[in-house]
């Protein structure tokens, strides 16, 4: 199959924006929990659909009364909380329009956002955040008319107060004045090449996409379900699900701290999560770790491989007998304490950004949690294509959304079209012949394949194809994402364009390794520089990447690699927000460390 075209489920009004979501919400049920803001650890107090639009609706007078403009830009750098979503929905009701920033951006990376979309106003979560603004603002000379205001004092009060002679019926005229093919948000990608470049998303991209995706996804986002938010609201994902929640009615929780997920998931009991595959791996992995610290390694490895033979057996069709009572067994013994772990109410769960691997997928499909992979960019408002309940294919990314369309190229590339697929770049209009084909597809630099019942799979980043100097081609992420499911390897990143044969920088994960050292013998504070060369760790990792390189070719294969002391983070740059690898920043930065890891090679080979 090269198409797979989804007609839209229902049809939705022209003049609908975001806002009418929420005022849908308070017409319908005005005491719907809508929210769960926590005031303190493991402390949650409900707020409902009236008194969230009422704090909406007094937020935007007081946008207008420090003199946002109609279509103005508002910017909010700060982490997941639930002032983000409130602001996003007071600015639009206020008639303007959302730019996140990744509230760990550089300087200078704000004081590009802050240009090339003409914010008006900036809302930081503290002072740290104030200071990063300050310096991007003397650094490059830029004006920010209405300033600055924080959410860690009393600002956001000040600002109610300042609103308070601001007419309801200015509220509504701004509110009710845009709609589908208006400008919602300006979304700069995190990028992994180059200056980030300005996704222009409309109301009608989040609004059309959210209430076709409730037709598709109603079993799993409605009024009786819940989900904690815990990735950054600066990214589209988290920022569809914000607005798809309020669409569907669904209770939402915010925490910014990922350290504090497991206590946050066991007080606010949610029925289902959204995340990078790389918080599922480190679930995966922190329970086997904890299983083999306990000495009851060996029954979680069974009941691991038990899932997964249970969930891969359920897709043929047929379970055996033996299989389902083996199943029933470690679902007491194991499974239900993973659950627990997931505050006990989880069923299913959405994965983008990445590949999550069929092994995973089967693995949480297996102990009762379906992970529903979906695909999508930024400029595709998060997810074109997804899988849900009824039309489920693990290894898969899904299905196109209601509405939403996918076609395979000839050269291979995944185009995308629909409700999804944003208007523009940002003053960048001559992107436009390069972003999108002659008859209107969105090139998204994906390489991937649809099968015979329409599922998409993706293969490989276009541009990040390897071309060995053999000339053989290699996908990275085949290999990349197998080694990285391994308990402590943290970041994976291969290597060997226009090399003789294919070779891999590794990270140790700092996480799960102490644990891991000390079932082997090690000393936990042994420090990373010593540790990359203990001949134990060497030969797991090996070991790791054997296993890996039984999916590929021989030509296709890592001959060797290098543990690095650092690892890839945010901070250092090498990977974006949504936790992909930024390669050419660390192509440019390991240059050295790749040419001495092909030297020694030959060097050995010489020996």
């Amino acid at each position: 199959m090269k198409e797979n075209v989804v007609p839209p489920a229902i049809e939705v009004p022209a003049e609908l924006n975001t806002t009418d979501l929420l005022e849908r919400q308070v017409e319908q049920d005005p005491t719907n929990v809508l929210f769960g803001r926590q005031l303190s650890p493991g402390e949650w107090t409900d707020v409902t659909a009236r008194e969230f639009r009422d704090d909406v609706v007094a937020l935007a007078k007081g946008l207008v009364a420090r003199g946002i403009d109609e279509g103005g830009r508002v910017a909010i750098m700060a982490p997941t909380r639930y002032e983000w979503t409130l602001l996003d929905f007071a600015i639009w009701y206020a008639g303007c329009i959302t730019v996140p920033i990744y509230e760990t951006s550089s300087p200078a990376q704000v004081a590009w956002i802050v240009e090339d979309s003409e914010v008006s106003l900036v809302v930081v979560d503290s002072a740290s955040h104030e200071k990063v603004v300050d310096r991007a603002v003397s650094q490059e000379k830029l004006q920010i008319p209405a300033g600055v205001l924080r959410l860690d004092n009393d600002d956001l009060n000040q600002l109610r107060a300042a609103g308070a002679e601001v007419e309801d019926a200015e509220i509504e005229r701004r509110r009710s004045r845009a709609g589908l093919s208006d400008l919602a948000t300006i979304i700069y990608t995190s990028g992994t090449t180059g200056r980030p470049k300005g996704c222009e998303l409309t109301h009608g991209n989040f609004t059309e996409l959210s209430l076709q995706t409730t037709h598709s996804l109603g079993h799993v986002v409605n009024k009786d379900s819940s989900t904690v938010l815990f990735i950054p609201l600066a990214h589209v994902f988290a920022r569809f699900i914000s607005v798809l929640s309020v669409a569907a009615g669904t209770r939402v929780g915010h925490t910014a701290d990922i350290k504090e997920l497991v206590d946050d998931l066991g007080t606010f009991r949610p029925t289902f999560l959204l995340a990078v595959p790389r918080v599922f791996e480190k679930i995966y992995n922190a329970a086997m770790m904890k299983a083999e610290s306990e000495g009851k390694g060996g029954i979680f490895t069974k009941a691991a491989q038990t899932a997964i033979d249970w969930s891969k057996a359920q897709q043929a069709g047929k379970v055996p007998f033996g299989l389902n009572l083996k199943h029933k067994l470690f679902s007491k013994l194991v499974y239900s304490k993973l659950h627990a772990r997931m505050g006990g109410r989880v069923t299913h769960a959405v994965s983008g950004g990445s590949p999550l691997g069929a092994r995973l997928g089967h693995f949480f499909h297996g102990i009762g949690v379906m992970i529903m992979e979906g695909y999508g960019l930024t400029e595709t408002t998060a997810p074109i294509t997804v899988n849900t309940p009824e039309n489920y294919r693990i290894g898969t990314v899904g299905v196109p959304l209601p509405g939403c369309a996918v076609r395979i190229a000839d050269d291979g590339e995944v185009l995308g079209r629909g409700v999804c697929v944003f208007s523009g770049y940002r003053n960048r209009p001559e992107l436009k012949d390069e972003a999108f084909t002659e008859d209107g597809w969105f090139r998204t630099g994906d390489l991937g394949s649809l099968d015979d019942d329409g599922f998409l799979t993706i293969t490989g980043r276009k541009k990040e194809i390897l071309v060995t100097a053999a000339g053989k081609n290699v996908a990275p992420a085949q290999l990349e994402d197998q080694i990285r499911a391994d308990a402590i390897v943290s970041q994976v990143v291969v290597v060997g364009d226009g090399r003789p044969f294919v070779a891999a920088l590794v990270t140790l994960d700092g996480e799960t390794l102490p644990q891991w050292l000390e079932r082997h013998g090690i000393d936990p504070e042994t420090p990373m520089g010593e540790l990359i060369r203990r001949e134990e760790i060497v030969a797991h990792v090996q070991s790791v990447v054997d296993r890996a390189n039984e999916s590929v070719s021989r030509a296709e294969s890592i001959r060797t690699f290098r543990l690095l002391e650092e690892d890839f983070t945010i901070e250092s740059g090498h990977l974006t927000p949504s936790m992909k690898i930024k390669r050419p920043s660390v192509m440019k930065d390991y240059a050295e460390v790749v040419d001495d890891l092909y030297a020694q090679a030959a060097a050995d080979r010489k020996d």
